[in-house]
């Protein structure tokens, strides 16, 4: 009995001294690693084979060449040094050519080809408060885009004249030329006979939303289209209108203009329209007022996401000290 009562307080005094656990773990530990040590040397070595993993190489897709980088267009020099291959500046009231660049260049035409659109709408007289619906026929085909205008979304013809400007809604631009008297055959042959009577020579259309490559212009020929078109008050509410909320069935759904310049106070805009599918490259073209003058602008085929707003940028400015050079020389 005093031997284990001797023993008991013997355990009980180790464990009462500091780092007394963690010592006997500490030998414990070395004793195991001293047999797994021998155990190791004892057995026979073996070799162990490394491996690299690589990882597999990623096919490299090239981006599809715009119609305007495979004719060299791109390749032109101007004084702006300016991203789009083809651009060009009208007084709209003197006709002036201001700046061109590759003017009477062929191209894609993207969106753009919804000015036109709207025009023959607005020329054929049709009710604006009439109800249009869209169809399987309005999904695009051609390049498979998106849109929030689900088949069966009903609005008034103003509703999607509104979205086909200032949103570039490709489903609403459809369905306006396939409800035009005749239907979408009548609609595109209207389309290029407004094109004929304007002097557009170098203008086609094979469809109403510009999705199209086949859709082709001229800056000289869209400078046309966008004079006749800036002095529609419709067409120029609609398109430099920001934004919209149109009632999709029991939702208020936002629509937002294509063209961030609308919120630039720098800028007077009058009318405008972009445009983008791969073959066209990002467009623009606007009527806008600047240092006194009401000017027509179009940018084609520019390259960059934001190159074709940065291009007119660079126009404004130019053309704003070109105004202020020539009355310096008017008061001499």
């Amino acid at each position: 009995m005093k031997t284990f009562a001797a023993a008991f307080l013997s355990l009980a005094f180790l464990a009462a001294l500091p780092g007394a656990a963690s010592a006997a773990a500490d030998t414990s530990t070395k004793s195991k690693a001293t047999r797994t040590a021998a155990k190791t040397a004892a057995a026979p070595t073996r070799k162990v084979r490394s491996v690299v993993l690589r990882k597999a190489a990623v096919p490299v897709i090239p981006a599809v060449p715009t119609f305007g980088q495979v004719a060299g267009l791109h390749q032109v020099d101007d004084p702006l040094a300016l991203k789009s291959s083809v651009a060009y500046v009208l007084d709209q009231d003197t006709n002036e050519v201001l700046f061109s660049k590759n003017p009477q260049a062929v191209l894609p035409i993207a969106s753009i080809t919804k000015l036109m659109t709207a025009l023959v709408v607005v020329e054929a007289g049709l009710s604006l408060d009439e109800k249009i619906s869209v169809t399987d026929e309005d999904i695009d085909t051609e390049k498979f885009t998106r849109s929030r205008l689900t088949v069966g979304t009903t609005l008034t013809r103003g509703d999607m004249l509104h979205l086909a400007l200032m949103a570039s809604e490709n489903r609403a631009a459809h369905a306006l030329g396939r409800n035009y008297p005749g239907g979408l055959d009548a609609f595109v042959a209207a389309m290029n006979a407004k094109a004929q009577s304007l002097g557009m020579a170098d203008t086609h259309y094979v469809e109403p939303t510009g999705l199209s490559s086949r859709n082709q212009s001229s800056a000289a020929d869209l400078a046309k289209l966008v004079n006749v078109t800036s002095q529609v008050p419709l067409l120029r509410d609609l398109s430099t209108s920001r934004e919209a909320r149109v009632a999709l069935g029991k939702r208020l759904v936002q629509f937002h203009s294509t063209n961030g310049l609308l919120s630039n106070p720098l800028w007077d805009i009058g009318l405008q329209k972009t445009g983008f599918i791969n073959e066209a490259g990002k467009c623009l073209v606007m009527q806008a007022s600047m240092a006194g003058r009401k000017l027509i602008m179009v940018f084609l085929d520019s390259s960059g996401k934001a190159s074709r707003i940065a291009d007119a940028e660079r126009m404004r400015k130019w053309l704003s000290t070109q105004s202020e050079g020539a009355a310096v020389s008017a008061k001499l």
